[in-house]
């Protein structure tokens, strides 16, 4: 039970029986929670028009069950406006996170990332490569992903800008001079470990790693916030 007020966002809804929504929210204090939000699809009922997404809200709910039952949400202020291509690449981080973070487990710091990386996409239309590659490290960050961009895990030498490195999921990045998916630039590496992301071809190589690295936390069935971009927006494919 949350007996004091929580923020929050919703990551995901669904519907529940004739009127009542399941709702997946990222929450400050208790990480990713689903609560059933009753009679929240009636035409008069108050959450109807709250329970959205990248809206701000403060939460409470009750119940000591595995579901338990939403009683209140107020916005905090509105929705954060997203559009066009930020709005797809809000639905993206929102289904990463649904699929990724484990239910009741607390992610305080990557709050505070998320809140930043949603406002970044309502200010920054123009540039949201940075802000998705740099909020993707932080949730393999905070899954407990620990991969050494600076050294090589063969011989622990600094990592060469001008070397190629083979990534090997569970030993990191060695030196080498194969060319394939898995290979990364040194150069690439040591802006991957400071989140400099500004460089086009080091944004290429960084969606390029974390899409390698997340599969495992994803699994298998595919993001149908991707397919969704690939159906709407064929030519300008930005997010995951």
């Amino acid at each position: 039970m949350s007996e004091q007020w929580q923020r929050g966002f919703v990551l995901h809804r669904k519907n529940y029986s004739e009127t009542s929504l399941l709702v997946d929210f990222f929450t400050e204090n208790d990480g990713r929670i689903t609560l059933l939000a009753k009679g929240a699809r009636r035409p008069r009922s108050p959450l109807k028009a709250v329970l959205q997404p990248f809206t701000p809200l403060l939460l409470r709910w009750t119940g000591k069950g595995e579901l338990k039952t939403l009683t209140k949400a107020e916005p905090v202020s509105l929705a954060l406006p997203l559009n066009t291509i930020s709005l797809y690449s809000g639905f993206y981080v929102n289904e990463v996170l649904s699929r990724v973070l484990e239910h009741n487990t607390a992610y305080p710091d990557l709050f505070q990332d998320y809140l930043q990386c949603i406002t970044n996409l309502a200010i920054k239309t123009d540039n949201i490569e940075p802000i998705l590659r740099r909020f993707e490290f932080k949730i393999l960050q905070a899954l407990g992903y620990a991969v050494n961009f600076t050294h090589c895990a063969a011989t622990g030498e600094n990592v060469s800008p001008t070397m190629t490195y083979q990534f090997y999921q569970n030993e990191g990045f060695i030196a080498s001079l194969l060319q394939n998916n898995q290979t990364f630039l040194g150069k690439d590496l040591l802006a991957f470990s400071c989140l400099d992301f500004s460089d086009k071809t080091t944004q290429q190589a960084a969606k390029r790693f974390t899409r390698i690295a997340l599969k495992p936390y994803l699994g298998t069935a595919p993001l149908k916030s991707r397919e969704l971009f690939q159906s709407i927006l064929p030519n300008r494919i930005k997010s995951g």
